[in-house]
């Protein structure tokens, strides 16, 4: 599918599933600093095992990441130019990002059919251009069924449903929070559509698109994925992590030396020609930042 066709697909459904997205031969990041391998998590060898056990939120890291071709990879040049189609701006921010591994057995994966903005936003969604903000799902490995794919409605579907209620439950499960639809929505869960796909597939979405996480169930399975979230500059309402916090971190130091102007400028460094670059700040930085290559910006 070409960008063009992905931006109208992710405008009519609210999402758009593009399989094997991010070549194979970029998708090579090193995950054992971070996460037990299938093996070691299902025959108990790796001591970090527990951690994931219990808690389906538990399998988390967020950027940077210890693996910093990860946290390059989160930034991809394919990754940016999609967002940047979707969104129809050149001037993009990263506003969040996690790597997340399951287990089949860890825990209950299958969600309820919900959307995100409540913790992607202070406000509700728009389809406004221009006010719109965009998730990806990125595979790190080939994930069919039997690991757990999102599962997303498409937006015919569910235009005409109200800010509030937020989670539409399955059946026979209890509603106590006043986000909560507790009817078992089963038109809803009927018009879902998989997101089963190849390494590198991306699955970009709306904070206001109706998905859910369903179960692992191949056995001794493990899956890794990314959640990434972009935002045009301009649309400051849009939040989840502010950058600043984990600044001073070995991993955002090693990711910022490795990292181009576009994909810095994606988490806020002002471009290259910017009146932030003076003989103050380019000397500021170099201390800050030893292995960062200040060329671009000595202009």
């Amino acid at each position: 599918m070409d960008l063009d066709s992905a931006v109208r697909a992710w405008q009519t459904d609210g999402f758009v599933i593009l399989p094997g997205f991010i070549p194979a031969e970029d998708l090579e990041a090193d995950l054992e600093p971070m996460f037990p391998s299938a093996e070691g998590f299902h025959s108990g060898t790796d001591p970090r095992r527990d951690r994931f056990v219990g808690d389906e939120f538990a399998g988390i890291d967020t950027f940077p990441f210890a693996s910093t071709d990860l946290s390059l990879l989160a930034v991809h040049d394919k990754v940016l130019t999609l967002a940047a189609a979707l969104l129809d701006d050149d001037d993009i921010l990263m506003y969040g990002a996690e790597a997340w591994a399951k287990y089949t057995g860890a825990c209950d994966y299958d969600q309820d059919l919900h959307r995100d903005y409540l913790n992607h936003t202070i406000l509700v969604p728009s389809t406004t251009p221009g006010c719109r903000q965009v998730e990806m799902f990125v595979f790190l490995h080939d994930v069919p069924e039997e690991l757990g794919p999102p599962h997303l409605v498409p937006r015919r579907h569910t235009a005409h449903l109200p800010a509030v209620p937020n989670w539409y439950l399955r059946p026979g499960r209890p509603a106590g929070f006043r986000y909560d639809d507790g009817s078992g929505s089963p038109d809803l869960y009927a018009a879902e559509v998989s997101g089963a796909g190849p390494a590198g597939t991306v699955i970009a979405f709306e904070p206001g698109t109706f998905h859910r996480g369903t179960q692992l169930t191949a056995p001794g399975g493990a899956r890794y994925s990314m959640q990434l979230c972009f935002r045009p500059a301009s649309v400051h309402w849009g939040q989840r992590v502010g950058w600043a916090v984990r600044s001073f971190l070995d991993p955002w130091v090693d990711f910022v030396a490795r990292a181009t102007p576009r994909q810095l400028g994606a988490l806020g460094f002002p471009p290259p020609g910017h009146p932030y670059w003076a003989a103050e700040t380019l000397a500021g930085m170099a201390l800050r930042y030893p292995g960062l290559d200040l060329t671009p910006y000595r202009v």
